[in-house]
């Protein structure tokens, strides 16, 4: 199989190429952490992509049990089938749903599973999935069956960083940090998601973008898919590099909303922009 690299749609830097490979050699899930909107999702989809294999995606939410990624037993819906004299009711296998787990083992070849943003569960979520994805087995109680996986799926799992993992889950995935793109970085990328873009007008919303994000006291920084964002209105709304140039640090750019996203931000550059203006006017 070959390795994952670079692709047409997503630049992925040296170090997280390594980390992508050197997980699926060892059979270990990756862990991803990095700032909201850094592409953690999106790499696993690129790396199904990239490598030939079906992807499954299991988005974790705070609700969400360890349990219901390996399977559901609805027992409501057969004692209600069973008071109604349904056939179907002496089957307990009509009844169980299976979850993203059995699914990626039971797939036919190799998989890609995601587990996204696993920091949004409940602190046990991790270590109730220890034994797991250690073995590439679970049982079900219900049936009496092991369900085994078929070839072990390579497993990427990302946290924003919310809240800590447990050691014991730590020692058990290659872990890789999706650091903020530099502005080369950033070029790149952009360039894969808008070919062709002019230079002068990508040079200037970069300029901006980072004059932005550098903000000192800023809440809520702008990510990389904001950036993509802002520029897409950017270009439908036909502007250009002169329309983006700010007269004075601390002003806005045009179409802002696409990259300040708290009322506390906008008050931070409403107060920098009158500071500017009382600077010039004295």
């Amino acid at each position: 199989m070959a390795g994952f690299a670079t692709t047409g749609s997503y630049v992925a830097t040296e170090d997280l190429a390594v980390a992508v490979n050197a997980a699926v050699t060892l059979g270990r899930p990756l862990l991803v952490k990095g700032e909201p909107g850094t592409g953690k999702t999106e790499l696993a989809r690129q790396v199904a992509a990239s490598l030939g294999l079906s992807l499954i995606e299991w988005h974790v939410k705070s609700t969400t049990k360890a349990q219901q990624g390996l399977y559901e037993y609805d027992a409501v819906s057969r004692l209600r089938d069973s008071q109604l004299g349904e056939a179907r009711v002496d089957d307990v296998r009509n009844y169980i749903r299976k979850g993203k787990l059995w699914q990626a083992f039971e797939t036919e070849g190799r998989a890609v599973l995601l587990i996204d943003e696993i920091d949004k569960a409940d602190i046990e979520f991790p270590n109730d999935l220890l034994q797991e994805l250690d073995r590439m087995e679970f049982h079900v109680y219900e049936t009496g069956e092991t369900v085994r996986a078929k070839a072990r799926p390579v497993v990427i799992i990302t946290s924003n960083n919310e809240k800590d993992l447990p050691d014991a889950f730590l020692r058990r995935c290659f872990f890789h940090y999706i650091a903020f793109p530099d502005r080369e970085t950033m070029r790149r990328i952009v360039e894969a998601h808008f070919p062709g873009l002019k230079e002068a007008l990508l040079s200037e919303a970069l300029a901006r973008f980072y004059d932005l994000r550098e903000t000192p006291g800023l809440k809520k920084k702008p990510s990389t898919s904001e950036m993509l964002d802002w520029l897409r209105l950017i270009l439908a709304e036909d502007l250009q590099p002169e329309d983006l140039r700010g007269e004075a640090r601390g002003v806005l750019p045009k179409l802002y909303g696409a990259l300040v996203k708290t009322e506390q931000d906008l008050h931070l550059f409403e107060r920098l922009a009158f500071a500017a203006r009382s600077g010039r006017s004295s």
